[in-house]
């Protein structure tokens, strides 16, 4: 059975990732995420999210006891805090390098 090239690149990405030793999570999009699995998801801890919860940044709904997050709201939430990670770590560069720092790495 021919795979599509798209298939081709996902599968060979998949294997490159679980050969560097990382393991892979498959989420049905449109699902809902337990808080644990959210925080897996962001890699932080359950009452850290808990947190982000209560305090809005993340949003979620009950059932009963329980908070429910989508799938979607939690990566959008992950792409905006690791832009936010590389812009800051971007700045952080930029100053160092014009306070002359590290100047013992550059030839």
């Amino acid at each position: 059975m021919p795979l599509p090239e798209s298939v081709f690149r996902l599968l060979k990405r998949v294997v490159g990732v679980l050969a560097s030793g990382d393991a892979i999570a498959l989420v049905p999009v449109g699902k809902e995420l337990t808080t644990q699995q959210a925080a897996d998801l962001l890699n932080v801890s359950r009452q850290y999210l808990v947190r982000l919860l209560d305090e809005g940044r993340i949003p979620c709904t009950r059932t009963g006891k329980h908070r429910r997050l989508r799938l979607d709201d939690v990566l959008s939430f992950k792409q905006t805090r690791d832009q936010q990670r590389k812009a800051k770590l971007d700045e952080l560069t930029r100053l160092s390098e014009e306070a002359g720092g590290y100047g013992e790495l550059v030839e």
